[in-house]
C-alpha cells in the first residue's frame, strides 16, 4: 500500500513516497511528517503546502551573481563564477554557465509540481473555509504560471504538464509552441484573478493586482520583435534559420492584435490599482527625485522614505514568515549590500555598475550625456537624473560612515574610486580600488558600486553578522505603466504613451518629453532601462527588441578617474574630494580583465542542459545549439 507524507518547509520535492505491508506501520504516525489527508483537511496545514510552493520564488534578484551581470548594466566582479561562458557565447549543453535557481529548469518544474500537487488537492479538500481554499487555490494558479513564464522567458516553449506525475509514469513530454505556452499561461492568471477577487492579502502573497500585472508582462513580451516570426525570420542568423520557429515565437498572425492585448491588459491594472507619487503634474526638485527613487527601492524603508511607497511594490520578496527559514536568509534580511558595496566598507564589489548604464542617464534638462562637450566630460557625475544618485555609488559621492578601522583614511565618508596627487609626486591609490590598502581584492573593476537596494541607513551595518531587511519587486505599479506606454506607442497611440511616460519622469524630478516616431519610442526604451535598473529585466527586454549586440555586444566600458593638484595646492591629507584643489580627468576605457563580451545569437535563449535532453528524448534544443 502506497501512503502520500508531506515534509512542510522544505525546498526539496514535497511529496515523498511511504511504502508498507504491516497495518501496524500504518497506524504510526511519524513526528516529522504530516499525512497528505490531515492535510487537505486543515486549512493552515494547506496553507502551509502553498507556501512551500511560493519559496521556489527564492531570493529574487537579491543573490550573490545578479542577472545584471548579464548585461550592459553590470559586471561581476571576482573570477571564476562561470559568468564568462555566457558572456563570451561559449556557452554549450554539456559547460553551462552560471544560472540562477529562480529560472533553472529542473527547479522549476519541481516547483509546477508542488503547484500542480495543490491544485489538484485544493478542489476536494476537506476544510471548511472556502473562503481560505479559493485564496489558496488563486495563489497556486499564479504560482504555476509565474514559475512558466520564468521558463518560457529564458527557454521559450517548454512543456507543459498541468498534473503531478507519480511513479512509473512516462515523464517524455515534447515541448509545447510558444504561443501555446502563453495561451496556458494567461487562462492560469485569470483563473488566479477571479479566485483572489476580493481576498485580504499580506504582504509578500499573491493578489489579484498581481495575476493582473503578471498577465501585462506576459501579454508585452508576446506580441514584442523577438516572438514575432516574421520579425525574426527577416533578421536571419540562428534564430530566423531555427527550423522549429514556433517553439519561439508566432509563425504568423495578427500583431496588431497581440499588441492590443497587451495594451488592455496592462490598462487593467493601472485602473485597479494606484502607484507611487504618479499623480504629479510637474517635475518635483532633483532633491525630491531622488528620494523618491529611495523610498521605493526600499520598499518604504528608509529615513526620508514615505512609508506609502509600498504600494508601488505588486510583489514583493518581503520578511514574511512565507520565505525566510526555508530560503536561509541571515537573521530574515539578506546580504546585499555586503554582496555589492565598496571594499573600502570591507563589502565584496560584486555586480557593479559599468559605463555604458552610467552613460545613458540623462542629464536633468532632460539632453543626453555626451562625452564630446567639454563641460560633461570635465564634470561627468553633475547634473544628471537624479534616478542615478540613487543606483550608482562613483567617485566623490557620499555614503556612510567608514567601519573603525577605516574611518581615519576617510573621515568624510565619500566614496574613493580614483588615483589622487599626494603633492610629493605620487599618487594616492583611492580606499575603494582594487590597489587600496583595504580588502583590494574585492575592488571595484569598473570604479563604480552599487548603490540601489543599499539601506543607507548609517546603523545598518553591511557585514557578515547583519543583514538589511529590503524588499524585493518581483513586480512593481511602474512595471506595468511601462509596459502600458510601449503598447501605447506600438498602436499609434503616443498621447497616451507620453502622458503616462511623464508621469514617470515628473516623480523623479526629469522633465515632460514631446517626442515622437522613432525618437519616442527610443526615448521609451531608455526610460525603462533607467527606471527598472538592477531589477532583472534588462536582459529580457534587449532580447524581446532584438538589440543585445548593441548591449552586451558593446563589452565593458569603465572609468578611469584621476586627480591632480592645482598650482599652489596642497594635498588633502588624509584625501577628500575637493574640486577647489584638485583637477578631475575622467578616461573612460574597455575592461577585459574578466571578460571579453561578445554577442552570438544563440544567446537569445539558455540551452537545455545535456542531462535534461539525456532525460527527456522529445525535447528539441534551442537554436544555436
Amino acid at each position: 500500500m502506497k501512503r502520500i507524507l508531506l515534509s512542510i518547509g522544505v525546498l526539496s520535492l514535497s511529496m515523498a513516497l511511504g511504502l508498507s505491508c504491516k497495518d501496524e506501520f500504518l497506524n504510526t504516525k511519524p513526528l516529522d511528517k504530516i499525512s497528505s489527508d490531515a492535510v487537505w483537511s486543515d486549512g493552515p496545514l494547506s496553507e502551509a503546502f502553498v507556501f512551500n510552493v511560493y519559496s521556489f520564488l527564492g531570493y529574487g534578484g537579491f543573490e550573490e551573481q545578479a542577472l545584471a551581470a548579464y548585461t550592459d548594466e553590470a559586471m561581476f566582479t571576482h573570477a571564476g563564477r562561470n559568468i564568462n561562458s555566457f558572456t563570451e557565447g561559449a556557452e554549450t549543453p554539456g559547460t553551462m554557465a552560471w544560472i540562477s535557481p529562480t529560472y533553472e529548469w529542473g527547479r522549476m518544474y519541481l516547483a509546477i509540481r508542488e503547484a500542480n500537487v495543490a491544485l489538484e488537492k485544493l478542489p476536494t479538500a476537506t476544510f471548511t473555509d472556502k473562503v481560505l481554499k479559493d485564496q489558496l487555490l488563486g495563489e497556486s494558479y499564479f504560482l504555476r504560471a509565474y514559475y512558466y513564464h520564468q521558463l518560457v522567458r529564458f527557454y521559450g516553449g517548454v512543456p507543459l504538464i498541468s498534473k503531478p506525475y507519480g511513479l512509473n509514469e512516462d515523464y517524455s513530454v515534447a515541448r509545447s509552441t510558444f504561443d501555446d505556452c502563453i495561451k496556458f499561461i494567461v487562462a492560469d492568471l485569470d483563473k488566479a484573478a477571479t479566485l483572489l477577487d476580493g481576498k485580504k492579502i499580506a504582504d509578500g502573497r499573491v493578489s489579484k493586482l498581481a495575476a493582473l500585472a503578471l498577465k501585462s508582462r506576459v501579454l508585452l513580451y508576446a506580441a514584442s520583435d523577438s516572438h514575432d516570426g516574421p520579425t525574426v525570420k527577416a533578421k536571419g542568423g540562428d534564430l530566423g534559420s531555427y527550423a522549429n520557429l514556433d517553439l519561439i515565437a508566432y509563425p504568423s498572425g495578427d500583431r496588431a492584435a497581440r499588441w492590443q492585448a497587451a495594451k488592455t491588459a496592462a490598462k487593467a491594472v493601472l485602473d485597479a490599482g494606484a502607484g507611487y507619487k504618479l499623480n504629479l503634474a510637474a517635475p518635483v526638485s532633483a532633491a525630491e527625485g531622488r528620494a523618491n527613487y529611495n523610498a521605493i527601492a526600499m520598499g518604504g524603508k528608509s529615513a526620508a522614505a514615505d512609508p506609502s511607497a509600498a504600494v508601488e511594490l505588486i510583489l514583493q520578496r518581503t520578511h514574511t514568515a512565507l520565505y525566510t527559514q526555508e530560503d536561509n536568509w541571515p537573521l530574515g534580511g539578506i546580504h546585499y549590500g555586503i554582496n555589492n558595496g565598496p571594499n573600502g566598507y570591507h563589502n565584496w564589489a560584486g555586480n557593479t555598475p559599468i559605463q555604458n548604464l552610467v552613460d545613458d542617464y540623462e542629464m536633468m534638462d532632460g539632453s543626453k550625456f555626451d562625452w564630446t562637450k567639454a563641460e560633461h566630460k570635465a564634470d561627468p557625475y553633475a547634473n544628471r537624473d537624479p534616478r542615478f544618485y540613487s543606483t550608482v555609488l562613483y567617485d566623490g559621492a557620499t555614503w556612510k560612515p567608514r567601519p573603525s578601522d577605516v574611518a581615519t583614511l576617510d573621515p568624510v565618508n565619500q566614496v574613493q574610486t580614483g588615483y589622487y596627487d599626494d603633492g610629493s609626486g605620487g599618487k594616492i591609490n583611492g580606499i575603494d580600488t582594487r590597489e587600496s590598502a583595504v580588502e583590494n581584492w574585492n575592488g571595484s573593476r569598473t570604479h563604480y558600486y552599487t548603490r540601489k537596494f543599499i539601506d543607507a541607513d548609517p546603523g545598518v551595518a553591511d557585514n557578515q553578522s547583519s543583514a538589511q531587511v529590503v524588499p524585493w519587486p518581483f513586480i512593481r505599479y511602474t512595471e506595468v505603466v511601462l509596459n502600458y506606454v510601449e503598447a501605447a506607442i506600438e498602436t499609434g497611440d503616443e498621447a497616451s504613451a507620453k502622458q503616462w511616460l511623464n508621469k514617470i519622469r515628473f516623480r523623479a524630478g526629469m522633465p515632460a518629453v514631446a517626442d515622437a516616431g522613432a525618437a519616442l519610442k527610443a526615448r521609451y526604451q531608455n526610460e525603462r532601462r533607467i527606471e527598472l535598473a538592477y531589477e532583472e529585466h534588462r536582459y529580457h527586454d534587449a532580447r524581446r527588441w532584438l538589440i543585445p549586440e548593441k548591449t552586451v555586444g558593446r563589452g565593458i566600458k569603465a572609468i578611469n578617474v584621476d586627480a591632480k593638484l592645482k598650482a599652489g595646492a596642497t594635498a588633502n591629507k588624509p584625501y577628500k574630494y575637493d574640486k577647489s584643489k584638485y583637477t578631475y580627468t575622467y578616461t573612460v576605457v574597455n575592461n577585459t580583465e574578466n571578460e571579453t563580451r561578445v554577442w552570438k545569437d544563440k544567446m537569445y535563449y539558455r540551452p537545455i542542459s545535456r542531462d535534461e535532453m539525456k532525460r527527456n528524448t522529445k525535447l528539441i534544443q534551442n537554436p544555436g545549439y
